[in-house]
């Protein structure tokens, strides 16, 4: 499976200069404030910067001026650009890499520079699909006989990127546009008592539960019309979760409209989805994102472990590591409970350095084979072991 394995941010917030492996599973644990939701946003912001949405992105979090780095102990000034570079595994073939770098200008921002390249056994210097350096834009054009970069004949926005405007490229880069531009975040579900995931809701071809559950029923209720074993394994892990669980069912409300009902084996009573606690709901649109048959190439979830008793977190430590089989999964978590279920190479610890920059360190890197013959995982870091505390 082709997946994102490397990562260099710089002057992105607190993450000052962050070069970071990836794998299929990455669960990140760090203090408030050192940088975890930053990692997240700059997936975001690389994945608007490949659908067309890079300065609607760039306004949500506030401006670029809001985000270069400012950390006034090391330099005492801001940093004058941020840049990420990313690179994704092919098989049997050398990475596609792609760089992009933002500047300030006015209130808003200049791509200053932007690369799509692949590296070819038998040359020398890589294959440029995309080079870019302010308004110079070149491309390479597949049906331009003279097999050379050609700059773009129509409309050119400068404040999107080169990636999500230029036309079909070959195989393995539009597989990257189309990998990075599938980035979905996932927060923290709204459980409130009018949150959509407790109310009845229109019957649609619904693959995903959506971010707010507003499509958890329809998603369900598919997947058991059409895959009835992944339906079967979202009810086995709510019974792995909850003995008692015994199944789900969908009761019609009115035309169109569908509810769900969660019947246990010790009640003659099901329950509604309004009557469910919080944790109950979690997990359950957990569980169903988790097994969605059409998950993103690319699935960031904020906290899991929001309102989950404890004992559930062996199950969605499982959970997590057999959707990366199918989806490349970056996990922000604050669980210490959490973490005794994974394994070292599936963690990341993001520590604040005493100038405030980020520094980033994959757990299988520490020296942690003696300790871990005594110890779980979660207490090696709570011995601060492992970093990524406050």
């Amino acid at each position: 499976m082709s997946i994102f394995e490397k990562i260099h941010i710089r002057g992105f917030r607190r993450l000052m200069d962050v070069d970071l492996d990836l794998k299929s599973l990455n669960v990140v644990i760090g203090a408030n404030g050192s940088g975890k939701t930053s990692l997240l946003d700059v997936f975001s912001l690389l994945a608007a910067s490949a659908s067309g949405r890079l300065n609607e992105s760039m306004s949500e979090i506030g401006g670029i001026a809001a985000n270069l780095s400012n950390l006034a102990s090391i330099s005492g000034e801001k940093a004058e650009s941020l840049s990420f570079e990313l690179a994704m595994r092919v098989p049997d073939h050398h990475p596609i890499e792609y760089g992009l770098e933002l500047t300030s200008r006015g209130v808003g921002y200049e791509i200053l520079s932007e690369m799509l390249t692949q590296k070819r056994s038998h040359k020398s210097q890589p294959f440029k699909h995309i080079q870019a350096s302010r308004s110079d834009v070149r491309y390479y054009e597949q049906s331009n006989l003279k097999k050379g970069l050609v700059r773009p004949n129509w409309e050119y926005n400068p404040t999107e990127s080169a990636l999500s405007q230029v036309p079909k490229m070959f195989q393995e880069p539009e597989e990257f546009r189309r990998r990075l531009a599938s980035v979905t975040h996932y927060h923290v579900l709204d459980v409130s008592r009018r949150a959509p995931i407790r109310l009845p809701q229109q019957m649609r071809d619904a693959k995903l539960p959506g971010p707010n559950g507003e499509d958890l029923v329809s998603c369900l209720y598919t997947m058991r019309e059409t895959k009835e074993d992944s339906f079967e394994r979202v009810q086995d892990a709510l019974r792995a979760g909850f003995p008692n669980f015994d199944r789900l069912n969908f009761p019609p409300v009115a035309a169109g409209t569908l509810a769900m009902t969660w019947k246990e084996t010790t009640s003659p009573n099901p329950f509604f989805m309004h009557q469910l606690s919080e944790g109950t709901l979690r997990f359950l649109w957990l569980v169903a994102l988790l097994h969605s048959p059409d998950l993103s190439a690319v699935t960031m979830i904020d906290e899991p472990e929001v309102s989950l008793h404890p004992e559930l977190l062996s199950v969605v430590a499982d959970l997590l590591r057999e959707a990366s089989q199918r989806t490349q999964l970056i996990v922000a978590t604050h669980a210490d409970r959490l973490v005794r279920f994974l394994t070292p190479s599936e963690v990341l610890t993001i520590n604040s350095n005493e100038e405030g920059a980020s520094q980033v360190i994959r757990a299988d890197s520490l020296d942690l084979d003696g300790w871990l013959d005594e110890y779980t995982l979660d207490e090696v870091w709570r011995m601060g072991r492992m970093g990524g505390r406050s």
